[in-house]
């Protein structure tokens, strides 16, 4: 018996800060073309990635959803300073 695997990608998302969420069906069939397994993996990207590798249709995602500004705005997110812990204190 031999085994097929067949990987695609069906369900892309772009999240409000830019982030290209990719879902992929990952599909093993056997010599009859029934499905013997069935699985999904999920990556993303974020603005401003190195796209090497990434297939053409997610990167004509990327150059039209990651604009100068949406990148800017991602990096200048992940600066944002972290509130500082408040206190309480009690009276005596």
């Amino acid at each position: 018996m031999t085994l097929s695997v067949k990987s695609t990608i069906d369900e892309i998302t772009i999240a409000k800060n830019g982030t290209i969420l990719i879902r992929t069906n990952n599909v093993i069939t056997d010599d009859a073309g029934i499905i013997v397994s069935q699985s999904y993996s999920r990556n993303s990207l974020v603005p401003g990635q190195d796209l090497t590798d990434q297939p053409s249709n997610i990167v004509s995602i990327a150059n039209i959803t990651w604009t100068p500004e949406i990148i800017s705005n991602y990096q200048l997110s992940l600066n944002l300073p972290v509130a500082p812990a408040t206190t309480t204190t009690t009276g005596a």
